[in-house]
């Protein structure tokens, strides 16, 4: 905010001092008042829409400047300003910026002075257009790097979440209805945040465009993207999981198949809870990849993530051997097969080892790392914890 206060301020004071130079004596707001709305239209959205901002603030502008030069300021002057800047806002298909022209119409309106000639005006309107778009490009705005980055790491931490609730209630007891209900809305919400963080990592590409700081700063939106699509799968399995938890809810459970629907629930919370374990070292591995760690601590996240994700599929390998009678209890053999797919969907985004995930273009140094320098898996017991 503080930046973009300088950034404002500097460009209609130097618009200004231009003005003055090139017409002593007059006392015209026309210039800075360019330059301010054109740095203000080329910093928000992206190039193209900038762009299209400026030519909007310059119609308008225009308009103004030929009306109050002629006739001066009334309410039918005004009225004529608005419908001749929408009219040539739609002609120029200015689209969603049409308001644009009209607006800066009025304000120009507001600081002309009628005394001053319309040709000074109308170089002192383009020396503030030129004056706002080289100010732009010469102070660039920032790129959101770290706005992103923390935006696709919340989004693996509410799912982390998500599991690590959904594994304390299974470790205790069934899940109640009322729950369920509450953790498929939660997965709605991570969706809104996927959808945020998104938007963010589209901003840090629009932003990079003609962007000298683009030449300093670490293109990280690729990567990102792939960390979110990621992200989105997992979401998808996390639903899918609930669906099914829901459905073996639903089923009464028989009194003398008490403990092998208990056994069943326990082992799933213990591979839930490694899937949320998984995720929270993921997000920790996307902060150190994009977060400016050394490569030390980039291959430690790495490693860590990668350890989780070995222990998480010996646990997966238990739970597919529990002794589930598909003819006795068709229920519960059900519920264990629809879990089973969900867990190993969400591994497989987790497992950077794999063939997909070597694709991606952030994992370019684990490529060239030899597969031994991984540490040693410490698997976990399912039955232990059951």
């Amino acid at each position: 905010m503080t930046v973009q206060i300088a950034r404002l301020t500097v460009s209609a004071v130097v618009a200004y001092l231009v003005a003055n130079a090139v017409s002593p004596g007059s006392v015209d707001l026309t210039a800075p008042l360019t330059a301010l709305l054109v740095v203000q239209a080329s910093t928000v959205g992206t190039l193209q829409v900038g762009l299209v901002r400026v030519g909007a603030v310059l119609t308008g502008v225009l308009v103004a400047v030929g009306v109050s030069a002629s006739v001066g300021l009334s309410w039918w002057s005004l009225a004529a300003v608005i419908a001749a800047a929408l009219i040539l806002a739609n002609v120029l298909r200015l689209r969603e910026q049409s308001l644009e022209a009209p607006i800066s119409a009025m304000l120009i309106l507001a600081v002309s002075s009628p005394e001053l000639a319309a040709e000074v005006r109308v170089v002192n309107t383009l020396i503030g257009t030129a004056v706002g778009i080289g100010f732009a490009l010469l102070v660039p705005v920032a790129i959101p790097n770290a706005s992103a980055l923390g935006a696709v790491r919340a989004v693996a931490r509410a799912q982390a979440s998500l599991l690590d609730e959904v594994a304390l209630a299974l470790g205790d007891r069934a899940a109640h209805p009322e729950e369920l209900e509450a953790w498929l809305a939660w997965t709605d919400h991570i969706e809104g945040e996927l959808d945020d963080a998104a938007a963010a990592v589209q901003a840090v590409e629009d932003r990079r465009i003609l962007n000298p700081r683009a030449l300093a700063v670490a293109a990280v939106h690729p990567g990102l993207r792939a960390v979110l699509g990621r992200l989105d799968s997992c979401l998808s399995a996390e639903r899918t999981l609930l669906h099914g938890l829901g459905a073996g809810s639903e089923v009464e459970e028989r009194p003398a198949d008490t403990a092998a629907g208990a056994e069943l629930r326990r082992a799933f919370a213990v591979v839930l809870d490694d899937l949320a374990n998984g995720l929270h070292a993921f997000a920790n591995l996307v902060g150190a990849e994009y977060g400016g760690a050394n490569t030390d601590e980039v291959d430690d996240a790495l490693n860590r993530t990668l350890e989780i994700v070995r222990e998480t599929r010996a646990v997966l390998t238990e739970l597919m051997f529990l002794d589930v009678d598909p003819r006795g209890r068709p229920d519960l053999w059900m519920l264990q097969g629809s879990v089973l797919a969900a867990v190993d969907h969400i591994l497989r985004q987790l497992d950077l080892e794999n063939a997909e995930g070597l694709s991606q273009p952030w994992l370019s140094r684990y490529r060239s790392r030899p597969r031994s320098s991984a540490r040693p898996s410490r698997r976990r017991s399912l039955r232990r914890k059951a």
